[in-house]
């Protein structure tokens, strides 16, 4: 009855995934919103800290493993992306850091490249 070739069950497969990405990525952004706003002893705080260093960790195990058909150096550099926005938020669970906008800043512009 519907017929489709690999490659558009395929290419349909990467956007959808793209698009669950970005969602997550929204996501964080509001938590890490909502984190700055009420501050460092917040719930809000916990909470963002808790789901982005869960999501980038998931990242950096997606990237790393071979299977990942992005570039070679896309993926590093991602993945470098993701251990400094790990070792960040584990910096601002310590209450060494309160570099909320930083991640926001960066997770924009990955979010952006998602397009």
């Amino acid at each position: 009855m519907y017929q489709f070739s690999y490659a558009d069950v395929q290419e349909d497969g990467v956007a959808e995934a793209r698009e669950r990405e970005r969602g997550a990525i929204n996501h964080s952004i509001s938590l890490l919103t909502a984190a700055k706003a009420n501050g460092l002893e917040s719930r809000d705080a916990v909470e963002a800290v808790y789901f982005v260093s869960r999501l980038w960790v998931r990242f950096v195990e997606d990237l790393a493993s071979p299977d990942n058909q992005l570039a070679q150096e896309l993926r590093a550099n991602l993945i470098s992306i993701g251990i400094w926005i790990i070792k960040e938020t584990e910096r601002i669970r310590k209450r060494e850091s309160d570099n909320f906008q930083g991640i926001i800043d960066i997770s924009i512009i990955i979010r952006d490249g998602l397009k």
